[in-house]
């Protein structure tokens, strides 16, 4: 039995968690209510734990993940997914043992997101149930760097008999079968989901994105956080990455130096700055626009999109997203 089916799945399909209120309860809610695999995303750990119990609730009695930033994550968190009885915790950028060995001991299965083979036996060391291989296609925060049809048989070989399911490029179901026919046991999406009715985006930024030419993979949002993000351009990436898309070497060695706030600061903290970020001044927060902003923030923030642009056109409820994606 696969871990899909395992979970009661009748879609082997895992909608990404979206931190910052992109994927929050009516999102996840939504996805798993359709026989898919909603996830929570990643916010201050009051909202994230509210917006975990509701989304189980919308559920209707199905599974509900969680996904959580290892950089920016908090005990409570963990807590938080105990609580709510998530069914599956998806751990990114890191794979902390004592947070695996927490959720163990409630039950939770744990997956680690792997771009190679090192990061791989590292979260199997760890602890970690299964992996995400995760190609450098796919949108938002990257731990790879080559494309997911050389990352995907690498993390299988290293994954053995554990599960793994795999993530960037997914936009149909002939995505979908492609990856379970090479191994896979699911397919994770991200950006289908993004242009859905209920995920939590700002409109004017799902709009940018069903109109953007091109993604670009950039380190330009990287305060606290310095990681590569892939995201469709707006006004900062055009002004500061026009010579050389990860961004300006001072900007990129700045956000190294600034990497212990993400562990120090309060996560809710980043929309504050958000509200900050002006165009002349390179320093950038992860944090991204959703519903409700100031629709300024849409050329002043990460939009995170992965390459599927090109291939998605519409904003749909989440259930019909997830039927495109049934093989």
């Amino acid at each position: 039995m696969s871990l899909m089916e395992s979970l009661g799945l009748s879609v082997p399909v895992m909608q990404a968690g979206m931190g910052g209120g992109v994927a929050g309860a009516e999102l996840a809610g939504a996805v798993s209510a359709a026989g898919g695999l909603g996830t929570v995303g990643l916010s201050d750990p009051r909202s994230f734990g509210e917006e975990l119990r509701h989304a189980v609730a919308l559920a209707g009695g199905r599974p509900v993940a969680a996904n959580l930033l290892v950089p920016l994550t908090r005990r409570a968190h963990i807590d938080a997914c105990i609580a709510a009885g998530a069914a599956l915790v998806v751990l990114h950028d890191g794979a902390p043992a004592r947070w695996i060995a927490a959720l163990h001991n409630a039950r939770i299965p744990v997956l680690c997101t792997a771009g190679d083979t090192a990061q791989a036996r590292q979260a199997l060391a760890a602890g970690a149930d299964g992996l995400v291989a995760q190609g450098v296609e796919a949108g938002g925060h990257l731990v790879a760097e080559r494309p997911l049809e050389v990352t995907l048989p690498e993390v299988l070989e290293a994954a053995g008999a554990a599960p793994v399911l795999a993530a960037g490029g997914v936009a149909s179901a002939d995505d979908v079968r492609a990856l379970l026919a090479a191994g896979a046991q699911g397919a994770i999406a991200g950006t289908r989901f993004l242009l859905t009715e209920e995920s939590g985006a700002h409109p004017a930024y799902k709009r940018k994105v069903l109109g953007a030419q091109r993604t670009i993979r950039t380190m330009l949002f990287g305060m606290g956080w310095p990681l590569a993000h892939r995201v469709v351009p707006n006004a900062l990436t055009e002004r500061w990455c026009a010579r050389n898309e990860l961004g300006p070497r001072p900007v990129r060695a700045l956000n190294r130096i600034t990497a212990p706030l993400g562990r120090l600061l309060p996560v809710g903290a980043q929309d504050t700055l958000l509200a900050l970020q002006r165009p002349a001044l390179p320093f950038y927060t992860p944090a991204l626009p959703l519903a409700g902003m100031d629709a300024a923030m849409v050329e002043r923030s990460a939009l995170y999109a992965g390459e599927t642009i090109h291939r998605i056109h519409d904003i749909v409820p989440a259930a019909e997203a997830l039927a495109r994606l049934t093989p």
